[in-house]
């Protein structure tokens, strides 16, 4: 299941991980030369962005990957609508995370540092402005850091959600604690083991309800959140935690998988929370992924299923947007990386808005001639 960074057609880096099929792998030279750095694109919403880091020990539990660790250390980063636009940028990783990242993916032939110069759109511990707003946990994919989901976040909170992202420690590639200790991926080592995904959406069901328990009631600026509007998103093996976190934690009202395989098992009762699908096609029904043809039928509250026509495993990621800056040209046929980022954000967005806002707007409602390139399953979907 552990994959290299594959330069799929069109996508700077496939945001490869243990929930989706296996792809053969590709060369991570870069196709031309690199364009300088990169930078996500501006959101869309009206409120100024801002961005805050909070690290958190749950000491109740062990970590499953690190025996030599007394409790489970989590990295969570905050997104939020802010006072002001003015202040410094964020960072979009550190120039050791980069580095790791690119070694640890076979990307060659840029500098290791590329990364970590992408301009991001969020100021950093910029003042937060309203109280009582949605919040919107994210996760992503097995070996990606939380950065990989920065431009979905700077969107929703410029819509005004607070907005948090778990970097799910020895998951990923690198995360960086603030003694300077860099967690690199523990888990890559049982990636093959039976029962793997399973037990990574457990423990990543258990991360949430702790980090919902802080930023809920321990965290010194709790009163941004509405603790009766809470939901999840999540891409790859990260969409599938947000099925399991919602099965065992009532708080999380409804939820989103991106591109993921699913694990967790949903009652034979059925599970009637608003729930939605938004995948590439390899979760067509009848595709190489069964799991979510499995799950359809036991949703029984709100529920849709969208395919991206084109879209690939990285396009709900801002890995395809970090293309020019690696060197890589688009190929044809695959989604373009800004239109991806736009289906994306639009698409998550006016779920959120419906079912934490009350704002249902038409988007959701069928198939749209401003949005070709998106179909509404089981019914308008044939294996392509």
């Amino acid at each position: 299941m552990r994959q290299i960074l594959a330069l799929a057609a069109g996508l700077a880096v496939l945001a490869a991980s243990a929930c989706s099929a296996p792809v053969p792998p590709r060369s991570a030279a870069p196709s031309a030369p690199p364009a300088g750095p990169a930078a996500l694109p501006a959101p869309t919403g009206p409120r100024p962005v801002g961005t805050t880091v909070l690290y958190l020990k749950d000491t109740s539990r062990p970590d499953p990957w690190n025996p030599d660790a007394e409790a489970r250390e989590l990295k969570v980063t905050l997104w939020y609508p802010a006072e002001r636009r003015d202040g410094r940028r964020a960072p979009y990783m550190t120039a050791k995370e980069s580095e790791i990242l690119m070694r640890r993916e076979g990307i060659t032939g840029v500098p290791y540092d590329t990364l970590s110069r992408t301009r991001t759109n969020a100021v950093e511990d910029a003042r937060p402005a309203g109280r009582d707003l949605p919040l919107v946990v994210l996760s992503p994919g097995f070996t990606k850091p939380m950065n990989t989901l920065t431009s979905l976040a700077e969107e929703l909170a410029s819509r005004g959600y607070v907005v948090a992202g778990i970097d799910h420690t020895y998951e990923s590639h690198a995360t960086t604690f603030p003694d300077g200790r860099v967690a690199e991926c523990l888990a890559c080592d049982s990636d093959t083991d039976p029962g793997f995904g399973t037990g990574v959406v457990r423990g990543r069901a258990a991360d949430v309800s702790f980090v919902l328990d802080q930023l809920t009631s321990a965290w010194d600026r709790s009163g941004l959140i509405d603790r009766s509007r809470i939901a999840m998103a999540g891409q790859s093996i990260g969409g599938a935690a947000a099925l399991a976190a919602m099965v065992k934690d009532s708080r999380v009202r409804a939820g989103i998988d991106m591109d993921g395989t699913t694990y967790a098992r949903i009652p034979r009762s059925g599970f009637s929370r608003p729930f939605m699908f938004l995948g590439s096609a390899e979760h067509v029904p009848g595709g190489r992924d069964s799991s979510w043809d499995r799950d359809w039928r036991l949703l029984t509250g709100w529920k849709r299923w969208i395919v991206l026509s084109g879209g690939e495993h990285g396009s709900f990621t801002d890995l395809p947007l970090l293309a020019e800056a690696l060197g890589i040209k688009p190929a044809s046929g695959v989604l373009p990386a800004a239109r991806g980022a736009e289906l994306t954000r639009a698409y998550v967005a006016a779920f959120l808005d419906r079912h934490l806002k009350g704002r249902p707007g038409p988007l959701l409602d069928g198939p749209s001639p401003r949005h070709p390139e998106v179909r509404f399953c089981p019914a308008a979907c044939r294996r392509s």
